[in-house]
C-alpha cells in the first residue's frame, strides 16, 4: 500500500487512494452507530466488510472499539461531512434538479439510501475496479437504488466529460455536482481542470458542493506531514500499512472556493468548526492538521456565467 502517487497510477479499495474511501466508509459505519440522527448509512459496514481488510471490517462492525485509531474528531467529522452532502443533494433535487453527479464516488451509497425525488438520475464516476466492486457487492446484498443510477467507470484525470455524456448526461439540464473528499488527491492542475469541466458542463442554476482547503502557511506542510506520519504509524502498529503522506499532493494550489466564484458560482461556505457547532457537537481540540479551517462550500451557477463557461472549455 505504500506506493508514491504518480501520473496514471491506479488503485482498488484496499490500496492507495482507494483505501482512503474504505477508511471513510469505516468512519461512517462507526458514526452511524454512534448518532443515527445525523448520519444513517446502513451500507457502510457491509461494504467495508466486503473489501476484506480485517482491521477495518472489525472497526466498522463494532467488534473492535475505535480507540485511538478512529478518534472522536474523525467520527464527528464523518457525521457533519456526510450530513452536509446529504442535505445538499436533497435540497437540490427537491428544488427540481433531476441530474446528480457524484465524482470519485468510492463507497458512497447515496444512490441507494437517500430519498430521491421521482425521476432523479444519479451518475457515479470512479475507477473501473471501484465501480464494479460496489455495484456487485450491493447487488449481492439485495440493495436497490432509490434513483436511476448510472455508473461511469473512468479516471477523473482522463476525459471523464466524454464518458459522462456517453452515459446519458445532459449538459443543458441543471445538475447537482458533488466532489467530496477529492480535491487534495488530485494534482493542482488536475483540480483546476475538474472544476473547469464542472463549470463547462453546468447549465445556469446548477449546484455544486465540495471542500476548499486554505493554502499552507510557511511551515504548514511540514506540520501536516508530521501529523499524517503519526496517524500512519498508529495504524501500522495494528497491521494496516498506509502512508498518508504519499497519497496527498502538497504545496500551493488554487483554492476551490475563490476559483469557483471567479467562474460564476455563488457560494456559501462553512468551516468544519461551523458544522460541528451547528450540529451540537464538541469543538475541535489541538487541530494540528487544520481540519477546523477546511471550508465546505456549496452554491449555484449564476445565469450570467456563460462567458466563464466558454472560457473554461478551451482548457479541458
Amino acid at each position: 500500500m505504500n506506493s508514491i502517487r504518480h501520473d496514471g497510477d491506479t488503485w482498488d479499495l484496499a490500496s492507495s487512494v482507494g483505501a482512503t474511501a474504505t477508511l471513510a466508509a469505516t468512519a461512517r459505519a462507526i458514526a452511524t452507530r454512534a448518532d443515527s440522527r445525523l448520519i444513517d448509512d446502513p451500507f457502510a459496514e457491509p461494504l467495508v466488510r466486503a473489501v476484506g481488510i480485517d482491521l477495518l471490517a472489525r472497526l466498522a462492525s463494532g467488534e473492535q472499539p475505535p480507540g485511538e485509531l478512529v478518534d472522536r474528531v474523525t467520527i464527528d467529522g464523518a457525521k457533519v461531512r456526510t450530513k452536509f452532502y446529504d442535505d445538499f443533494f436533497l435540497e437540490a433535487t427537491n428544488a427540481g434538479i433531476t441530474q446528480a453527479v457524484v465524482l470519485a464516488s468510492g463507497l458512497d451509497s447515496r444512490a441507494y439510501r437517500l430519498r430521491w425525488p421521482t425521476g432523479t438520475v444519479v451518475y457515479e464516476l470512479d475507477q473501473p475496479d471501484v465501480i464494479e466492486f460496489k455495484t456487485r457487492t450491493l447487488a449481492e446484498l439485495g440493495a436497490v437504488p432509490t434513483a436511476e443510477r448510472r455508473v461511469v467507470p473512468v479516471d477523473l484525470r482522463d476525459d471523464w466529460s466524454t464518458a459522462l455524456r456517453a452515459a446519458g448526461f445532459d449538459p443543458s439540464a441543471q445538475t447537482a455536482w458533488c466532489a467530496e473528499g477529492l480535491l487534495g488527491y488530485l494534482p493542482p492542475e488536475a483540480q483546476d481542470r475538474l472544476l473547469d469541466t464542472i463549470t463547462e458542463l453546468s447549465a445556469p442554476g446548477s449546484r455544486v458542493a465540495t471542500e476548499s482547503r486554505p493554502n499552507p502557511r510557511p511551515g504548514d506542510d511540514g506540520k501536516t506531514k508530521e501529523g499524517l506520519n503519526q496517524i500512519s504509524e498508529r495504524w501500522r502498529a495494528y497491521g494496516f500499512d498506509l502512508d498518508h503522506t504519499k497519497l496527498r499532493y502538497f504545496g500551493e494550489r488554487n483554492e476551490a472556493a475563490p476559483y469557483l466564484t471567479d467562474r460564476g458560482w455563488a457560494l456559501n461556505a462553512f468551516t468544519t468548526r461551523d458544522l460541528l457547532a451547528a450540529n451540537n457537537l464538541p469543538p475541535l481540540e489541538g487541530d494540528a492538521l487544520r481540519m477546523g479551517d477546511l471550508l465546505y462550500v456549496s452554491g449555484v451557477l449564476n445565469s450570467g456565467a456563460e462567458v466563464d463557461r466558454r472560457s473554461t472549455s478551451n482548457r479541458t
